[in-house]
C-alpha cells in the first residue's frame, strides 16, 4: 500500500533523511520511531505530498506521490503534528468544509461528517468555535479532518499528543479499529503505545533506517540468545551452578535472598527451548519452582539500543516479508 524506495531530503550540505526504504501493506500499522531530529516529520511530509524529495520513490495506493500527487491525496489521510484548524470556524463547519474540498459526495457530506465526529468523539463540540478547543479536542478534531474521505492511508504524527489518559485510550482504541481498513503508519514518542497498537516498527535515527521489524523479533536480534526467568525457592542452595549444566544453556545469573528465593535469568541458544529442561533441574534439584515466563527486552530498550551514539547500526533492517515487506535501507 506504502512504498518508500531510498528516499533522501538534503537541505544543502545537511541530509535531513539519508536513502530510507520500507513497504507498509494493505491494513497494517507501523510505528515510526525516532529521537527528535531524526528524520521522521521530513519523511512523513515526503510521504504525504507536502513535501518534495531530493532523491527516491514514493508510492501510495499504487499512486507515484511525485508524478501523480492528486491521485495519490485522494488516498491518503494526514494528521500532521501541528492539527490544521481553522479557528473562526465551528468544529461541525470545519469538518463539513474539509469534506468538499476532499471531494466527499455532496450526498454523502452530513452524514460523513457526523460519522467522523462520532469516531473521533468530539460530536459534543461540534458548535464550538476550533479555536476556543483544548489541545487535546483540537488533535481529534486533526484526526476528524484526515479520516473525512474515508482514505486507503492514514499518516498520522502524533495522533495522541495533549490528550489525556482516557483519551489516549479512546485514540488508541479507534487507531486499532482503523488498522483493519486503512494502511496506518504512526508516529509517536509513546512507546507503550507502539507496543499495542503496531504491527511493526521503524525505527529511525540521524536519517537511517536502522531497523524494520516487529518488537519480538528486535528482542530476539539484539539479545542474541534466548532469555528465561526463574524464581525458585532453594534455601544455601548454588542455584547457578545447579542449572547451568543443562543442555543449552548458556549463561546464568542468580540473585540469591535472605528468605531462601533466587530471583534467576538463564540465556540459552537462539531458537532452543530450555523450559522443560528448566522445570525437570529444579524439581530434581527438591527446590520449588515459583514462576519460569520468557524475558522480553521493553520497546524501550530497542528503541535505546538502536539510536545511541554507539549502536548506530546496531542491527539491520529485517529482509522484506511476502505480504508487508520491510526493505534494507
Amino acid at each position: 500500500m506504502i512504498e518508500v524506495q531510498h528516499l533522501s531530503k538534503r537541505y544543502g550540505p545537511f541530509t535531513a533523511v539519508d536513502d530510507v526504504s520500507f513497504n507498509v501493506g494493505a491494513g497494517e500499522i507501523l510505528g515510526f520511531l525516532g529521537p527528535n531530529g531524526a528524520g521522521k516529520t521530513t519523511t512523513m511530509r515526503i510521504i504525504t505530498g507536502y513535501m518534495p524529495a531530493t532523491d527516491g520513490a514514493v508510492s501510495v495506493a499504487g499512486y507515484d506521490v511525485f508524478s501523480q500527487p492528486i491521485e495519490a491525496k485522494k488516498r491518503t489521510g494526514y494528521l500532521p503534528e501541528t492539527p490544521p484548524l481553522y479557528p473562526d470556524m465551528t468544529v461541525r463547519d470545519y469538518v463539513t468544509f474539509v469534506a468538499r474540498i476532499k471531494g466527499v459526495p455532496a450526498r454523502e457530506v452530513k452524514s460523513r461528517v457526523e460519522d467522523v465526529m462520532r469516531k473521533t468523539h468530539v460530536a459534543d463540540m461540534a458548535s464550538r468555535h476550533c479555536g476556543k478547543l483544548s489541545k487535546g479536542y483540537k488533535q481529534r478534531v486533526g484526526l476528524a479532518q484526515a479520516l473525512i474521505h474515508n482514505p486507503d492511508v492514514l499518516v498520522l504524527d502524533e495522533p495522541t499528543a495533549g490528550l489525556d489518559p482516557k483519551q489516549i485510550i479512546e485514540a488508541r482504541q479507534l487507531i486499532t479499529e482503523l488498522g483493519g481498513s486503512h494502511t496506518v503508519v504512526l508516529s509517536t514518542h509513546i512507546l507503550p503505545e507502539v507496543s499495542q497498537t503496531c504491527h511493526r516498527v521503524v525505527i529511525i535515527n540521524k536519517g537511517k533506517v536502522v531497523a524494520v521489524d516487529t518488537p519480538a523479533n528486535l528482542t530476539a536480534r539484539l539479545r542474541g540468545s534466548e532469555t528465561l526467568y526463574l524464581q525458585v525457592h532453594a534455601p544455601g542452595a548454588d542455584v547457578a551452578a545447579g542449572l547451568s549444566h543443562v543442555a543449552g544453556v548458556t549463561r546464568v545469573k542468580a540473585d540469591l535472598h535472605d528468605n531462601g528465593l533466587a530471583a534467576v535469568e538463564v540465556d540459552s541458544e537462539q531458537g532452543r527451548d530450555v523450559r522443560r529442561e528448566l522445570a525437570a533441574a529444579v524439581v530434581h534439584q527438591g527446590w520449588g519452582l515459583l514462576e519460569l515466563r520468557p524475558m522480553r527486552m521493553s520497546l524501550e530498550d530497542i528503541f535505546l539500543s538502536l539510536t545511541t551514539e554507539d549502536a548506530g547500526d546496531a542491527v539491520e533492517p529485517a529482509a522484506p516479508a511476502p505480504a508487508t515487506e520491510a526493505a534494507d535501507a
